[in-house]
């Protein structure tokens, strides 16, 4: 098994117990600063593509090469920044080899309160796998291959900063 790319988004879903869930978005000022989006379709168009910057820079990643998490690190913000570079870290310590990329459909804009943007997105994790540094599977047997999840995405700063759950139960 070559060493090949990682994903932040399929290492949160297959290790749920990080502490990304816990993450929060600051509390919007009373008069939000304008993002320069006409609409919530502009919005929505651009916290689309940053999310897609970051599933690309965390596909990239070889937790091998520490010098290959800087894109990720360039692609998130707060809380999120934080536990990716402590999970890298220690993926990288610990010896761990992920393989296969992860990728989304069905992305949907759920809010937007100037300037964060809230999109949902089926998160296809099937083609990735972790293993520990002996070839033993990291991955559950009961991760699903494809998840619900929700990212918040900072439109004046374009970075994604939490990445949770979505709740839309039967979405994807």
């Amino acid at each position: 098994m070559s060493r090949r790319h990682v994903s932040i988004t399929a290492m949160i879903g297959l290790f749920v117990t990080l502490s990304v869930s816990a993450c929060t978005t600051p509390s919007p000022e009373p008069t939000p600063t304008p993002t320069g989006f006409a609409s919530e379709a502009e919005a929505f168009a651009a916290a689309e593509a940053t999310y897609r910057a970051y599933i690309d820079a965390s596909n990239a990643v070889d937790t091998g090469d520490p010098s290959t998490f800087a894109a990720v690190f360039d692609a998130t913000g707060g809380e999120l920044n934080a536990s990716a570079k402590e999970s890298l870290s220690q993926m990288h310590a610990n010896g761990t080899v992920v393989t296969g990329d992860s990728s989304y459909s069905n992305a949907e804009l759920i809010d937007w309160n100037p300037p964060i943007a809230s999109i949902a997105v089926c998160l296809d994790v099937s083609h990735v796998s972790v293993a520990d540094a002996d070839g033993r599977s990291l991955v559950s047997p009961d991760r699903p291959p494809i998840q619900s999840i929700a990212a918040d995405v900072d439109l004046d700063a374009r970075r994604v900063i939490e990445i949770r759950p979505s709740g839309l139960a039967g979405r994807c």
